[in-house]
């Protein structure tokens, strides 16, 4: 970095000015999870029984026949078409970071000269994206390049924009996981299992232990300028050269600023 790009990027920091954000008018009870198809939109859109074995597959892992995935697949499209969507897509974490989506539209050609909107149990439950792209083991052959989102009923899905986004993980055709869901579930579940029998020593009517994420609450906000001109911010997402700062904490000073 050079002697002055510091001081030019504060300099023109301060010529910045401020987003203005209204405040919504509504309460946040009115539009908390307005956009998520949690209990609450499973039970109006989908059929009670339907809704009593979804509430079975999530709490307990039951298997997920295809005529409740159809159901299932029929309340979402109708609650995300009213939200304006008109895609799908299986999102899924790969071990190569960031995100990743397969698109597919709700609208179908009917082969009667017309177009109709569907969405099916089996489109929602499993699809094929390529794996190749992946770390799935150098695989070349044309038929195992593929590899397999499955949904995930624990986690709701959501909409974002016009695209109905479905939760999945995501394995290579000879089953390695390639994205980070896969082995998260599977450590869950061992938590689960072992936190359980521990549980039973003091509350024998212990049933299922569910473990949480806790988000670190503390966060460095670093101007976007000065940011671009850190060459270790930028590879790596943390300081690997610099001063100490001016306030650390040798005598339980504050050091909170203001946003």
């Amino acid at each position: 970095m050079s002697s002055t790009l510091r001081f030019q990027v504060v300099g023109e920091a301060f010529t910045k000015k401020p987003v203005e954000v209204p405040n919504r008018k509504d309460r946040p009870s009115e539009y908390f999870a307005k956009y998520v198809f949690n209990r609450q939109k499973m039970f109006k859109y989908l059929p009670i029984k339907v809704y009593e074995k979804m509430c079975d597959v999530i709490d307990n892992g039951a298997t997920l026949d295809m005529a409740t995935a159809n159901a299932v697949a029929e309340g979402m499209k109708k609650w995300a078409m009213e939200l304006g969507a008109t895609h799908c897509t299986h999102w899924f974490q790969p071990l190569t970071e960031g995100t990743a989506e397969k698109h597919d539209g709700f609208v179908e050609y009917d082969w009667k000269g017309g177009m109709v909107e569907e969405f099916t149990g089996k489109e929602l439950i499993q699809q094929e994206p390529d794996a190749s792209s992946f770390p799935s083991g150098g695989i070349r052959s044309t038929f195992e390049a593929r590899g397999y989102s499955a949904w995930d009923p624990a986690s709701p899905v959501f909409v974002i924009g016009d695209t109905l986004m479905i939760p999945t993980v995501f394995i290579s055709y000879t089953g390695e996981a390639l994205d980070y869901k896969a082995p998260l579930k599977k450590a869950l579940k061992a938590v689960d299992k072992a936190a359980t029998e521990v549980a039973r020593y003091f509350y024998p009517d212990v049933k299922k232990v569910v473990s949480n994420l806790g988000w670190e609450q503390e966060y460095f906000l670093v101007d976007e300028g000065l940011y671009a001109a850190r060459p270790d911010l930028l590879m790596t997402g943390r300081t690997l050269m610099g001063h100490d700062s001016a306030k650390n904490q040798q005598m339980d000073d504050h050091y909170f600023g203001s946003i």
